[in-house]
């Protein structure tokens, strides 16, 4: 394990670290996470990571014309952190878009952004997955069951459910993967 490297290079053959070469069939790199430049743009407060500091209703302080959501806003919720998770966006995109209606409306202003944990799910193998779900831990099979029921539950659509579980079910059931993420390889298409 290396930490407060930079890695210069990542390859089918291992990682390069400057003029060292570390020969390596499996690399795992973890990075730390800086917001996107977009938000130093508006000329708010930014946090340590970038990201900007919004009001209850996530609107720029001194812009209520503008709004920022999703892992871009820094915004507490009941004295924590909001996480950069997708939950906490589209918590979030509703949450504005409700927002805008009330205003051009003109009905009053809608109480402040309050994130709702429904708990976090992660696959991290065939038939494994980690999860919480309201304090409960599950592992393995059931948190993979679980994982699985969530991601067809939450996609638009009947036919985009069934087309998502009978192309997963193949891929299963027949090893396939079909995405994979090619970094230039020097070679005719990379």
């Amino acid at each position: 394990m290396r930490t407060g490297c930079l890695a210069t290079g990542i390859d089918a053959a291992g990682v390069s670290i400057g003029a060292e070469r570390i020969a390596a069939r499996t690399v795992v790199w973890a990075a730390g996470v800086a917001a996107s430049p977009l938000g130093r743009t508006l000329g708010a407060p930014l946090d340590r990571a970038g990201r900007v500091r919004v009001g209850p209703d996530l609107s720029v302080p001194g812009h209520p014309e503008i709004f920022v959501i999703g892992d871009l806003a820094a915004i507490e919720s009941e004295g924590r952190p909001v996480p950069g998770i997708a939950p906490a966006a589209k918590q979030m995109g509703a949450h504005a878009a409700r927002a805008v209606r009330s205003r051009i409306a003109g009905r009053a202003a809608l109480p402040a952004f309050r994130y709702r944990d429904y708990g976090l799910l992660a696959t991290i193998g065939r038939r494994a997955a980690v999860a919480l779900i309201g304090g409960v831990r599950l592992s393995g099979y059931p948190a993979w069951l679980a994982w699985l029921f969530a991601h067809i539950y939450f996609l638009i659509g009947f036919r985009n459910r069934v087309v998502v579980l009978l192309e997963w079910a193949w891929s299963y059931w027949t090893f396939e993967r079909h995405a994979r993420i090619v970094i230039g390889g020097g070679g005719p298409a990379g």
